[in-house]
């Protein structure tokens, strides 16, 4: 089999899908991945085009499930892609977190895309692949949710660390870092406050929030022939919000220009 195939885990959420869409463009085959079966059929109709999505329902914290994903995928064609996407966040502050929570976030957000990378590894050397995790500006710095932002820090090390040891195959590793994005998962707090997301855009430098779509091209163009030289950096598509706040700037200079 000689089809290029992207492998998109946690592809049946708004951030998977535009990934997925988006990589369709450069590939033959997106494989979207995900353990709830009837968001992914969801996912993959509202993609359309059937001959270039395929669909493999997997639980990305289990070896067993992760083995017959890859072994389904090879089937398909050749891993050029692999997008470590699944995440999830639960526990807002460490006094909420217990060993269970910090358990399963690390699980899903750290030992996951560890799991999926090593089950796909002979694939990407074989093409001399891309990796793109999709960390968080969680990782970056204290925003909340401590047991999800510690693993995405360790998602970038990973990252880091598949760059160094597997440059040498040809393989390529980054990740995007994603500050506020409106997805499904933010609509809970979007019902409870109405105007969450014009509260939070004061603290980002461009005034508004990212899309999904913004996170899909970041990805695109690492995972493309443009970024050929990019290998372990942390892109942070996040609007300025690591950059820093123009309301503590304009603080410290009492300039009204911030």
């Amino acid at each position: 089999m000689t089809r290029s195939v992207a492998v998109v885990t946690g592809a049946a959420g708004d951030i998977g899908r535009a990934i997925a869409a988006r990589l369709s463009e450069s590939h033959d085959v997106v494989v979207l991945v995900d353990i709830d079966a009837t968001a992914l059929d969801a996912a993959a109709g509202a993609l359309g085009s059937s001959d270039r999505f395929a669909t493999i329902v997997c639980d990305v914290t289990d070896e067993a499930s992760i083995r017959s994903m890859a072994q389904a995928t090879a089937g398909l064609g050749l891993v050029r892609t692999l997008v470590n996407n699944a995440g999830a966040a639960r526990a807002v502050s460490l006094h909420d977190t217990d060993g269970a929570i910090w358990r399963a976030d690390a699980a899903l957000n750290l030992e996951a895309p560890f799991l999926v990378f090593r089950a796909l590894e002979a694939a990407l050397k074989a093409t001399q692949g891309a990796v793109v995790n999709i960390a968080s500006v969680n990782g970056l710095a204290v925003f909340g949710h401590p047991a999800y932002s510690a693993a995405k820090a360790g998602l970038i090390h990973l990252t880091q660390s598949i760059a160094v040891e597997y440059g040498k195959f040809g393989i390529r590793a980054n990740a995007v870092a994603p500050g506020t994005v409106r997805t499904q998962a933010w609509e809970a707090r979007a019902r409870a406050n109405p105007e969450v997301f014009e509260d939070v855009k004061r603290w980002y430098a461009l005034r508004r929030i990212a899309t999904a779509n913004d996170v899909a091209n970041a990805v695109f163009f690492l995972a493309g022939e443009q970024a050929r030289a990019i290998t372990g950096v942390c892109l942070a598509v996040d609007c300025g919000l690591t950059a820093g706040q123009a309301e503590l700037a304009r603080t410290f200079s009492q300039s009204d220009h911030y």
